[in-house]
């Protein structure tokens, strides 16, 4: 007698990086982080000798212009790059894994433009203007256009409700980008105090510093947990249901969560490509596919690249510097596409 029952099959586990590897690179990227930090902190278009930056850490009352440039604009400065690339380390690696896409960022899923939506209704209608209010006009609008594009999504029959996600977020994104073109188009007062949002960069942000770090602190600290969901929902969501995964709330927490942290990110630095795209693909490629080190290690290696990119951005120019958004673009468009092309790369 011959059994023509189809054969059981089992899926498969989630992936696993060994401790000793996880450990390595994460240390690695904890000493990069450092390194990163003091010289964004001892490197500018003013000269500074490091004996007198040591002088200065040294002596925090101290008076002279140098003090007054470490203190007031490069320590900030360099510790909000530090927590807006964090962020979006953070946000991209998770917005990729629920969505199983390798190629999501806040910019497809249309966060970025809710965002400026957002301050351009703020300079439209009530004349705002400044940092501070366009960061909370971000925040508002980042988290606004993240709620409408679940519930399309979740309402949108793609097949799945991660091909609805992304769809929804594609549209969305459309008709935002076409309505902000349509109000800025006609008003050059309006156009000219976006650009200064939408330029993405860190120059005279460090004011906010204070403002950000509780949404940032409290978002990278509900991120961190979430390596182990993250693993099983990437085993599909009938496997996640027998394991004892409530699928949609978990979903919804971690979808939370990723909003918070890009959205803080963009209203504090207006929008920055490439930042949570590489970091993520990047740390995939060292820890593999296991979310439990990929994910702090996507956090680590986007604050790297961010500050990095804007202590470059200080040098390059013998007068002036370039913004961090232009410095990431001219850095991550070939690695990315490096990366793209190589399939095993990209895995989820």
């Amino acid at each position: 007698m011959t059994d023509t029952s189809p054969l059981a099959t089992s899926p498969p586990p989630p992936a696993r990086t060994k401790s000793s590897r996880g450990t390595t690179v994460a240390v690695l990227s904890l000493i990069t982080l450092v390194a990163v930090l003091i010289g964004s902190i001892g490197l500018g278009a003013r000269s500074i000798a490091p004996a007198e930056v040591i002088s200065i850490l040294l002596d925090p009352d101290g008076t002279g212009f140098n003090s007054h440039v470490l203190w007031t604009e490069r320590i900030p400065r360099s510790f909000l790059g530090l927590a807006v690339g964090a962020a979006l380390g953070g946000s991209g690696l998770i917005m990729q894994a629920l969505t199983m896409n390798p190629l999501s960022d806040p910019g497809i899923l249309g966060i970025e433009q809710g965002a400026a939506m957002f301050v351009v209704l703020g300079i439209v209608l009530f004349g705002l203007s400044g940092v501070t209010a366009y960061f909370w006009l971000a925040l508002i609008g980042a988290g606004f256009t993240a709620a409408l594009v679940y519930l399309i999504g979740i309402r949108t029959n793609a097949g799945s409700s991660t091909v609805g996600l992304v769809l929804a977020g594609v549209a969305v994104a459309a008709v935002m980008s076409s309505l902000i073109t349509l109000l800025v188009a006609r008003d050059e007062a309006v156009y000219a105090h976006l650009r200064f949002w939408s330029v993405g960069q860190l120059t005279g942000r460090g004011s906010i510093m204070g403002e950000i770090a509780p949404f940032a602190i409290v978002g990278l600290l509900l991120a961190l947990p979430l390596g182990r969901t993250l693993n099983i929902l990437s085993l599909g969501d009938e496997t996640a249901r027998g394991l004892g995964i409530r699928v949609e709330r978990s979903r919804l927490a971690a979808a939370a969560i990723a909003v918070l942290l890009c959205a803080t990110a963009t209203a504090a630095v207006g929008p920055v490509a490439f930042v949570g795209l590489v970091a993520a693909h990047c740390a995939r490629m060292l820890v593999g596919a296991d979310h439990r080190w990929s994910l702090p290690v996507s956090m680590a290696l986007g604050a790297i690249l961010l500050t990095a990119a804007d202590t470059a951005g200080r040098l390059v120019l013998d007068n002036g510097e370039v913004q961090v958004a232009v410095m990431t673009a001219a850095v991550g468009t070939p690695f990315f596409v490096w990366l793209a092309r190589r399939g095993d790369l990209v895995r989820m």
